[in-house]
């Protein structure tokens, strides 16, 4: 499981809230949210962001509201993985339940710029910006994480799971 793709970059404290607007909460169908997604933040995102995209940001990502929403449109909207130098607890783990990759690395703000290009590799932490060149270390995710992205998030790992014991 590698990732490549576009940056799309922001800052500190990216809460839930500009993720996915509360405004929209009523919209269920994961491909309508994904119209909706950074639009309090970043207006163009959803018209841009290509399958396979890479949102880079600082620190505390994902901060404020519980809302699985906000993983939920990312993913729908084709974003491959989130890379900051933090995550808000709750956000990280609806992340890996809903089966959008995210990484951490501290040093990912000093690699990456929007627009550019990275490939990321989740299972030894190597992130090279394509661009430029540069590489930065995030940290590995463990194997019982990747098990639950490659199975498309907790729900259906679950499934499998179930089904092999039967």
């Amino acid at each position: 499981m590698k990732f490549c793709g576009t940056v799309f970059k922001y800052g500190n404290d990216v809460n839930t809230d500009v993720i996915f607007p509360g405004r929209y909460l009523k919209v269920w169908e994961p491909a309508e949210m994904a119209k909706y997604a950074m639009e309090d933040i970043d207006k163009e995102f959803a018209k841009k962001v290509k399958k396979g995209d890479i949102i880079v940001a600082g620190k505390y990502f994902g901060c404020g509201s519980s809302r699985e929403q906000a993983a939920t449109c990312l993913k729908a909207a084709g974003v491959s993985v989130v890379i900051a130098e933090s995550f808000a607890r709750i956000f990280y783990r609806n992340a890996i339940n809903l089966g959008l990759p995210i990484m951490v690395c501290p040093e990912i703000g000093q690699i990456a710029e929007a627009g550019h290009q990275l490939e990321v590799e989740p299972t030894t932490g190597e992130v090279k910006n394509l661009t430029t060149g540069k590489t930065a270390k995030a940290k590995v995710l463990p194997p019982f994480i990747l098990e639950i992205l490659g199975d498309g998030g907790l729900i259906p790992h679950l499934q499998k799971k179930m089904k092999k014991a039967s």
